[in-house]
């Protein structure tokens, strides 16, 4: 299998990128103008890193509400009792320490015509170019019943943080012989495959503490990423502890009622003990008051530069964009918010962008030791991103000893990323 040098050379080959903020005006002698970024996950922390370090006389500013970041890759281990989430948080200290200005506020408004973004405190903050990387909102609109109240009885789980550590208490106060639900949405979603790591794990907890207890997939899709691989596991690891009910068997769910926590499907209605239920999303909030999201909730971008289609000099990068085949994942957020810091800062110079070619790697751990992995290599085609050749998931067949190389990879791969975009 040639995967592992594919996914190695990714995640030894992950870059560094990244610090300074003077008074608010564009485009002054001393400096190669101002980059604001909204937004500090995996892609816009990447983006800022990289702005600086590849013009270290342009002024980048990071606006992010949240202090501490946490980390949604790896945290279905921390729903799991695997993993505390203390590991999952990373600060932005060391960004900072590069010279990029880290502003923790909220912004509420974003004046293109001014080329400003405003704070909740305020202050209106000039730029020559604009960074959107909101991550995801939900579309509760399309999920009757469920709103950020409802949320607190029937946990998404898909915000890293407190709903994590809600999600987690819940597993651990049910009753062996108890079902756990987990409601997955149609696609385009945040990283398609972790509802099924999710499963898995769960799965590992209950067998390990609770064995008479059982999970519930209901799943708005018939297919999903590296099904042969998960259904595989599932057989292996936890027999018929896992059942999934897909979209032709009525595994869609309609609506939710939180006062008898039962999940609504076409087909039924069920009312688990632990009930997961992960909306249908949308890019985050932001791209909308900025205007760069269209009727379907998403960020229609240039790939070359990922300037936004509806709003001229705003770049959108991470979950946020329709990216076509790229996947909405850390991996590929960081990838993207590095080639559009290229981007941007060739086009402050008045040259023409590169065009990018990103790598994107996923992995999925269903058990303690056993993992399992997708790479993929993508380049602009159209209006969209495509995957090209060099791209490799696992083998279907590979050894147990391939599985848990590959989840040591995994674990290798999050300190890599997690170190390159917060130090």
């Amino acid at each position: 299998m040639n995967a592992p040098v594919t996914r190695r050379d990714a995640v030894l080959g992950i870059a560094a990128a990244a610090t300074s903020f003077a008074a608010p005006t564009i485009l002054r002698a001393q400096s190669a103008g101002r980059v604001v970024v909204v937004g500090g996950g995996f892609g816009g922390a990447a983006c800022a890193r990289a702005l600086k370090r590849a013009q270290a006389n342009l002024q980048v500013i990071l606006i992010e509400p949240s202090t501490v970041f946490t980390s949604c890759p790896f945290s279905n281990e921390v729903i799991a009792g695997l993993r505390e989430i203390d590991v999952q948080q990373f600060g932005y200290d060391k960004v900072a320490a590069e010279g990029v200005t880290v502003i923790s506020q909220a912004v509420t408004t974003i004046e293109p015509q001014l080329r400003s973004v405003v704070t909740a405190d305020g202050v209106a903050l000039p730029y020559d170019r604009l960074v959107l990387s909101p991550g995801i909102d939900f579309h509760f609109e399309a999920l009757p019943g469920y709103d950020d109240a409802t949320s607190e009885k029937m946990p998404h789980a898909w915000k890293a943080g407190a709903q994590t550590l809600l999600l987690r208490g819940q597993l651990e106060a049910m009753p062996d012989g108890g079902t756990v639900a987990i409601a997955i949405p149609a696609n385009p979603s945040r990283c398609p495959p972790a509802p099924y790591e999710r499963a898995s794990l769960i799965a590992h907890y209950l067998k390990t503490t609770k064995p008479r207890s059982k999970v519930l997939i209901l799943d708005a899709k018939d297919t999903f990423s590296q099904q042969r691989l998960f259904e595989k596991a599932w057989k292996e690891l936890y027999g018929d502890m896992i059942e999934r009910i897909a979209l032709s068997q009525g595994g869609r769910v309609t609506s939710v009622d939180p006062a008898t926590r039962t999940i609504v499907t076409e087909f039924g209605n069920y009312p688990p003990d632990v009930a997961n239920v992960i909306p249908p999303q949308r890019a985050g909030r932001i791209a909308e008051v900025a205007g760069a999201a269209d009727a379907t909730g998403w960020c229609p971008i240039d790939p070359v530069t990922f300037e936004s289609k509806l709003v001229p000099n705003i770049h959108v990068i991470g979950d946020a964009c329709l990216g076509g085949g790229i996947p909405k994942s850390a991996s590929a957020a960081s990838a993207q918010g590095k080639a559009c810091a290229s981007a941007i800062v060739n086009l402050l110079a008045g040259r023409a962008p590169e065009t990018p070619r990103l790598t994107g790697v996923c992995y999925n751990i269903v058990a303690p030791g056993y993992g399992f992995s997708l790479a993929g290599n993508y380049q602009p085609r159209g209006d969209i991103f495509a995957e090209v050749e060099g791209g490799a998931t696992s083998p279907a067949d590979a050894p147990r000893e391939l599985r848990a190389r590959e989840a040591t990879e995994a674990e290798r791969w999050f300190r890599a990323i997690t170190a390159d975009t917060f130090g």
